[in-house]
């Protein structure tokens, strides 16, 4: 049996003084099968309490867990 991809991923942006955003990988999110609602899975909580949603994308990669240059 294959294993569900999530439909998005889960992130935090801490803002840095003079420096770019870091984006860091907190978990991921599943649509549930009637579309009503979603699964969060989380591996870390943010400290500001913001979590911002971003749809998946499988480039056949695995992503790192801190992200610069997003958005």
């Amino acid at each position: 049996m294959a294993t569900k991809l999530p439909d998005f991923r889960a992130y935090t942006v801490v803002e840095r003084d003079g420096q770019k955003p870091v984006w860091i990988d907190l978990g991921a999110a599943f649509l549930h099968q009637d579309g009503a609602g979603m699964n969060v899975l989380l591996q870390a909580h943010p400290l500001d309490g913001k979590i911002i949603l971003r749809p998946f994308i499988n480039e056949g990669r695995k992503e790192p867990s801190t992200l610069t240059d997003r958005a």
